[in-house]
C-alpha cells in the first residue's frame, strides 16, 4: 500500500518528467519522513486510547508502518 504522499510524487513525476530525479528524491524523502512520523504518532495515540491508557512502544508502531506501507527505513 502506498501512502498518499507516495502516490502524489509518482503522479508528479509522471506529469513532469523533465524535472531532475534529485529534485523528486529530495522532496520525497523530506515529506515522506514527515508523513511517516505523523502515521506513527497517530498509531501510538490511537492504540493508547484503545488499550485503555496502556502505553505502546514506538518500535511496535514503526513495525506497523513498515509492514503496512512496505518501508524498511
Amino acid at each position: 500500500m502506498k501512502t498518499a504522499m507516495q502516490e502524489w510524487f509518482d503522479e508528479l513525476k509522471a506529469n513532469y518528467p523533465y524535472m531532475a530525479d534529485d529534485i523528486y528524491k529530495k522532496g520525497f524523502d523530506k515529506y515522506l519522513e514527515k508523513e511517516k512520523e505523523q502515521i506513527i504518532v497517530a498509531f501510538i495515540h490511537n492504540r493508547y486510547v484503545l488499550a485503555g491508557g496502556h502505553p505502546i512502544r514506538r518500535d511496535y508502531a514503526e513495525e506497523y508502518y513498515n509492514e503496512t506501507y512496505n518501508q524498511n527505513k
